[in-house]
């Protein structure tokens, strides 16, 4: 052993190099990455009482104090009271735009605050959606992970004498308030403030408002030549466009954390009703075994998918808050170079439109992929539900689905996917690129900037409408797996109080000693042994 030690250290003197470079390689790739998931719910103890289990859901906490000093800040900026500053903010700009509103410097200067405001919001938004993929893996992993074990409980369980006769009657009977007395039969609504940002929020998302917005566009434009043009055509849409996406910032921010929060309570009654489950069948078969590991396969993705999560993995770290103080900095510091005049003003807003407008597209791509990944695990306990269901003979409760034929629905469905498409990622970039060099054939001039400033605007905005549409669509997804996924646990829970009690009057199970798997259904072979 000793002299097998020695020989690999001399092996690794020659290579140290290429081992220090293949390290820092690995931590510059490692962003984009979505690898495998791994992960098992926490086992129900049924001695003393199971005073130390952890039976509600618990989000994964975050390792460095960086990260979670960080998502407090986001959660901040997302609540209703930085709504609220943020609304008292645009309602005091339009009031003094009255008076000042005429002034170049005055729409530049707050087209330049809105921007900023909106680059700090992006971070954010990347942040919250990166956050919410990894509360759902992690929800759904132990999900599926405590699945198996109430698989293989419940098999041991039907081959009891009399599990026969009480499947019979749980079909015949519906599902009664004592049999599940220690939990609601639904899951909470939300409050009164919540239900009208969630109806606010569907109008803004939908179709129609759309479209009535590029309707204003197009008349706008239509406007230009009896303007002449001008500078001050472009610079009272600038800063409408501007207004307008610091409030759709704010409110997609306050929208997702708020249902974020809704969610947690939601999957926290869902892990309850589970766990107990889990402590009521360990009692009834003696099984100890510990709940196994599940692993989520890392998805398939074209390399241009993953530079997308690798730019959005950046942008949701302190990493983009940095960028834009550098950029900060460098653009105060060139200030009296350009004796403060408009063209100087104009560089940061033109900068933050610009990365901004591509921010647009990563956050509607990422929303898209991040959430069909949930999507997916939430098929997977779907489908080892109805095998579990089938494999004991006991009818599910009836599954709630989404179906709205409309041709409006339709149209916004194809409207998300399409902007959603890794290729219009790469046409937004194509499109930057355009700007730019338009800007640069105007050797940055007024209305060169303004070129790369108000184009970006709109399609930003255009994009923020689209992003509240596919918010919409997947918390209505959401909301309907989780429920249907509550009905399902609370059917199996009043099953089971049914298999206690026959279980207290006479014979019914013959549990085994509990320390051996028996053979079961299988509703996913990806638990480790």
């Amino acid at each position: 052993m000793a002299r097998q030690a020695e020989t690999q250290m001399t092996a690794a003197g020659p290579g140290e190099k290429n081992n220090l470079l293949r390290q820092i390689g690995n931590v510059i790739s490692k962003p984009g990455e979505k690898g495998e998931i791994r992960g098992a719910a926490p086992t129900q103890s049924v001695s003393e009482g199971g005073q130390h289990n952890t039976t509600g859901f618990t989000p994964m906490a975050k390792a460095r104090l960086l990260d979670r000093w960080l998502d407090r800040v986001v959660a901040a900026a997302g609540s209703q009271s930085a709504l609220a500053i943020i609304m008292s903010g645009l309602l005091t700009w339009a009031l003094l735009g009255i008076h000042y509103g005429h002034d170049n410097l005055w729409q530049i200067l707050i087209s330049d605050i809105q921007a900023i405001v909106n680059y700090i919001y992006d971070s954010f938004l990347v942040r919250q959606q990166l956050n919410g993929y990894d509360d759902g893996m992690y929800a759904t992993i132990q999900l599926q992970s405590r699945l198996l074990s109430h698989v293989r409980m419940l098999d041991r369980v039907r081959r009891g004498s009399g599990f026969d006769e009480l499947v019979d009657l749980s079909n015949q009977q519906q599902l009664s308030d004592r049999d599940i007395s220690d939990f609601a039969d639904s899951l909470p609504p939300e409050t009164r403030f919540g239900r009208f940002v969630t109806k606010t929020s569907e109008i803004l998302g939908h179709l129609l408002t759309i479209c009535a917005y590029w309707v204003a566009v197009f008349v706008w434009i239509g406007i230009g030549p009896l303007n002449g043009w001008s500078n001050d055509w472009q610079l009272y849409m600038n800063s409408a466009s501007s207004a307008t996406m610091v409030f759709s910032f704010a409110f997609i921010a306050n929208v997702r954390e708020r249902h974020s929060a809704y969610m947690e309570r939601c999957l926290d009654l869902i892990f309850k009703v589970d766990s107990a489950l889990e402590i009521k069948l360990r009692r009834l078969t003696g099984d100890s075994l510990d709940n196994p590991v599940v692993v989520a396969p890392p998805p398939k993705m074209s390399k241009i998918q993953r530079a997308t999560f690798y730019y959005a993995d950046f942008v949701g770290t302190l990493i983009g808050i940095a960028i834009l103080v550098c950029v900060m900095v460098t653009w105060v510091a060139i200030g009296p170079v350009l004796d403060f005049n408009d063209n100087w003003w104009l560089i940061i807003g033109t900068y933050a439109g610009l990365v901004g407008m591509n921010d647009g597209f990563v956050l509607r791509n990422i929303q898209a992929r991040l959430n069909s990944y949930v999507e997916r695990e939430f098929d997977e306990i779907d489908v080892g539900d109805e095998r579990l269901f089938g494999a004991i003979g006991l009818t599910p409760p009836p599954r709630e689905t989404i179906h709205d034929p409309s041709l409006t629905y339709r149209l916004s469905e194809v409207m998300a996917r399409v902007c959603a498409h890794e290729i219009t990622v790469v046409l937004g970039v194509l499109t930057l690129v355009g700007l730019v060099a338009g800007s640069s054939a105007m050797r940055w001039s007024f209305t060169g900037q303004l070129l790369s400033n108000v184009p970006p605007s709109l399609i930003e905005n255009f994009l923020m409408l689209v992003l509240i549409t596919g918010h919409n669509a997947a918390d209505k997804r959401s909301r309907v797996n989780l429920r249907n996924l509550y009905d399902r646990r609370l059917m199996l829970l009043s099953f089971v109080n049914r298999l206690e009690n026959a279980a207290r009057d006479r014979d019914v199970l013959s549990p085994g000693d509990g320390t051996k798997e028996p053979a079961s259904v299988s509703c996913r072979p990806k638990h480790d042994a």
